[in-house]
């Protein structure tokens, strides 16, 4: 099978653990033993999170000289190969040494007139007391918002358009390599004007709907979100929680689903689901061999009928 795995930002920091690279190495290690359990027999495409990783940089640029900030573009790319590195050598200490790797710095385009741009949405960075964020806020412009009960600072999160290294990727597939690539939703990029040139933006791509986009262009036979929960819930938190074992999209949808937290998966699953006929699973990092067995997470498929509990 051909799989693509986005991996959430669970698998590189856990909340509220310290940004240290010590830190970000044990939770890659981690995730890397769960993928290795795949990799037999699939070809393998990753991809990740970065949130706090771009926050953290961009902090550290601020300190170095608050007035030039570096752009999060450029700073997506940055933490595209930081992490990578990071996956490559630990998935590889696990594999045969005959396994390729290739990490590939991901431009993904994005509509300039998207209304995300007019709404921030998009948390990045570390999380701050409310009156600490509002300070920040201030200070440097910042558009902030609530993450539990403390604050962080929250960007644009245009749609993803057209992934432009997927040519490349596809070769490196057909080549038997382990791919790393559209870290943190790619490197968000629009044309100007002319539709002739190319530049950054300030925005974050959601990695899940990259995601969603990188497997329907890949043709994968599988999609899975991996994160910190087992299945997608409804009443999530309650005494009436119930886990979701299998959906057809067009019902999972119909739920609604918190926009920052299991929203954009469950969105990402669906367009994938639905726009290719093949099936994309939500689920725990620690279970993904059962779920490329189909015996674990929420399946999300057009085949199923309706929605089944477990």
């Amino acid at each position: 099978m051909r799989i693509v795995i986005a991996l959430g930002g669970n698998a590189l920091l856990r909340r509220g653990e310290a940004m240290t690279a010590e830190n970000q190495r044990e939770n890659v290690r981690i995730a890397c033993e769960q993928i290795a359990k795949v990799a037999p027999g699939n070809e393998l495409v990753i991809a990740h999170g970065n949130g706090p990783q771009v926050g953290l940089l961009a902090l550290q640029g601020a300190a170095y000289d608050a007035k030039n900030p570096y752009p999060l573009d450029v700073l997506g790319a940055e933490t595209e190969g930081m992490i990578g590195y990071m996956i490559e050598q630990e998935l590889g200490n696990l594999l045969p040494f005959e396994v390729p790797f290739a990490t590939i710095l991901t431009q993904v385009e994005v509509d300039p007139s998207d209304p995300a741009f007019q709404k921030p949405t998009k948390p990045i960075g570390p999380v701050y007391p409310k009156e600490e964020a509002e300070r920040l806020a201030k200070e440097k412009g910042w558009s902030i918002a609530p993450d539990g009960d403390k604050f962080r600072r929250v960007v644009a999160s245009p749609r993803p358009k057209r992934i432009f290294e997927i040519r490349p990727v596809k070769w490196l597939l057909e080549k038997g390599t382990v791919v790393i690539c559209a870290g943190g939703g790619g490197i968000p990029t629009m044309y100007d004007e002319s539709g002739k040139k190319l530049s950054g933006v300030e925005a974050v791509i959601d990695k899940d709907l990259c995601s969603a986009l990188l497997a329907e262009q890949l043709e994968a036979d599988l999609l899975v979100i991996a994160t910190d929960v087992d299945a997608a819930y409804i009443d999530w938190g309650k005494p009436t929680q119930k886990a979701i074992a299998q959906a057809h999209p067009d019902e999972l949808e119909r739920l609604g689903f918190a926009a920052g937290s299991m929203g954009p998966k469950v969105q990402a699953a669906s367009e994938f689901a639905q726009k290719t006929g093949k099936p994309a699973v939500i689920g725990a990092l620690k279970d993904i061999e059962a779920i490329a067995l189909g015996q674990a997470g929420t399946s999300v498929s057009t085949s199923a009928a309706g929605i089944q509990y477990r």
